[in-house]
């Protein structure tokens, strides 16, 4: 599958401040916006919310 610039590969950084980070793609033509996830972060042992880094 060949890489497309309009689904990038971007960066989910803690906001918990832990340093954990996920890797995922988005669309950027459906959501131009930073992408922000509520997820798990193993550091802080909680669900907390992941914004995306650029």
């Amino acid at each position: 599958m060949a890489r497309s610039e309009t689904r990038p590969v971007v960066t989910l950084r803690s906001t918990a401040g832990t340093g954990r980070t996920y890797v995922t793609r988005k669309s950027r033509r459906n959501n131009p916006d930073r992408l922000v996830l509520r997820k798990f972060d193993p550091a802080a042992g909680q669900h907390v919310l992941f914004r995306e880094e650029r």
